[in-house]
């Protein structure tokens, strides 16, 4: 006999992807780890294929072959449209992982990680900024998500530019005196930015090395650099302006609700940010509770599986205190 699995959780991010398959009593049966989710680059099929080898990872920590009659709960990067969840569930029903299937932008699994039921909003920073909100009668608050051109500002890699913008200004006269001027070239051993922007440019440092740029910014406006420090605040703004929207679009802009913080920027707790998060979110959103989310994503991915299938609470509270 195989072992029946109630919920294949997946949580898919541009680094890494987490699987976990979860019986109809919410007990973990067995995870995974693999590489991570990018159809914008390697295309659909393959992204997937990188699902399905942590699945086969997954399913060989269990004592007999698995039943994957349940359902397939995925959160995953780059969905970041509607229709692209539902093109990526298509893709992810030919592979017969469950009966049923349901695809989410990873968002959605920090909120539901970070929350008893499926009610509140998250604001998640990582390398971009996006937020999410969802009620449990299945209503929905999101935005597209995908850069400037979305009207996004924030993100590890968008602050990162700024922080280059206005330090090399700094350094050349076009703009306000900086501490980034000096901070940032100094974090790869360099003395000017001069030298950071010619290293950029010709290669000598990676292009995917500029995000390590984003905490010599915290670093720099926790020292007392007003420039960095106004990078620091409309982040913080940014962060508010994306809650209070999503809390108003489901009518929880004056309830008790949790606002979940999310992605490295943002669970990295500097203080100088949170702080002014938390104090401009109390004027928008008086009732609300800020707070940072500790739970792993595939946490939430597999709790929406466990609210889709229709589990009790009880097998919910299983789930939890496994990861918890």
């Amino acid at each position: 006999m195989g072992v029946n699995v109630s919920v294949v959780a997946i949580d898919a991010g541009n680094s890494k992807t987490d699987v976990a398959l979860i019986g109809e009593d919410g007990t973990v049966l067995a995870t995974a780890r693999g590489g991570g989710f990018q159809p914008p680059v390697v295309g659909v099929e393959a992204a997937i294929d990188v699902l399905a080898a942590v699945l086969e990872r997954a399913a060989a920590e269990l004592p007999a072959p698995p039943v994957l009659s349940g359902h397939v709960s995925a959160c995953l990067a780059n969905a970041d449209l509607p229709v692209e969840e539902a093109e990526l569930a298509a893709a992810l029903e030919v592979r017969g992982w469950g009966a049923s299937v349901e695809v989410r932008n990873d968002t959605f699994a920090i909120l539901r990680a970070g929350v008893d039921e499926p009610r509140g909003v998250a604001v998640v920073c990582g390398a971009g900024i996006n937020c999410v909100g969802m009620t449990p009668d299945g209503r929905t608050a999101r935005f597209p998500a995908i850069g400037r051109i979305s009207g996004d500002w924030g993100g590890g890699s968008g602050l990162a530019e700024e922080a280059l913008w206005f330090a090399a200004r700094a350094e050349d006269g076009r703009g306000e005196p900086s501490e980034l001027a000096r901070t940032l070239p100094a974090h790869f051993g360099l003395d000017s930015m001069y030298g950071l922007i010619e290293a950029l440019h010709r290669g000598g440092i990676p292009l995917e090395r500029r995000h390590e740029l984003t905490p010599v910014l915290f670093a720099t406006a926790a020292g007392g650099d007003p420039v960095a420090g106004a990078l620091v605040e409309r982040l913080a703004e940014e962060v508010v302006a994306m809650a209070s929207v999503a809390l108003n679009r489901l009518g929880l802009l004056e309830e008790e609700v949790p606002v979940l913080l999310g992605g490295s920027v943002l669970a990295a707790r500097h203080p100088q940010l949170n702080d002014r998060i938390a104090g401009l979110l109390a004027a928008r959103a008086p009732k609300a509770e800020v707070r940072v989310v500790s739970e792993p994503p595939v946490l939430g991915a597999a709790l929406l599986g466990l609210d889709r299938t229709g589990a009790g609470p009880k097998a919910r509270r299983r789930l939890r205190a496994q990861y918890t």
